[in-house]
């Protein structure tokens, strides 16, 4: 399978081998074999499944603006390891300009999420909540060759 066609995997991971090789041009056999170098190399992180919020009381999204108290390395790792650790920073992007960090926080609801900012919150300079009103596009594929890829 072609890189070009990762959008079929990224799109459905459990789509059978034999409609990905009929897709490509190539055999189910072929097609797992290029899936597992992908995988090995490291293009393919993971597959998993995506979980409606609404569906498990996670209804609340808001994405979180965080300026560190100073630029001191340690204080920078120890943020990003307290991101990592925390179930509720759905993503976390370091950032240039005013901001040091953008947070994609997901609670149950505003007073949650008011819980979880206080405590993540507690060490850093100045943080700014915008809580989203509407999700227009929420995912993580990646575009991949293409035309779509250079927009």
């Amino acid at each position: 399978m072609v890189s070009t066609r990762l959008d079929l995997v990224q799109q459905d991971a459990t789509r059978p081998l034999r409609e990905l090789g009929d897709r490509v041009g190539l055999s189910p056999s072929a097609v797992q074999r290029r899936l597992t170098q992908l995988r090995r190399a490291g293009v393919i992180r993971a597959e998993v499944a995506v979980v409606d919020p609404r569906a498990v009381g996670v209804s609340f999204t808001a994405v979180v603006l965080v300026a560190l108290v100073d630029d001191k390395p340690a204080r920078h790792k120890e943020f990003r390891a307290s991101m990592v650790a925390e179930p509720c920073v759905q993503q976390c992007f370091s950032i240039v300009g005013q901001w040091d960090y953008v947070v994609i926080l997901v609670t149950t609801d505003l007073a949650a999420n008011r819980e979880v900012s206080q405590r993540l919150f507690a060490e850093v300079s100045r943080y700014e909540t915008l809580p989203a009103a509407t999700a227009v596009k929420a995912g993580l594929t990646v575009p991949v060759g293409g035309p779509q890829a250079g927009r």
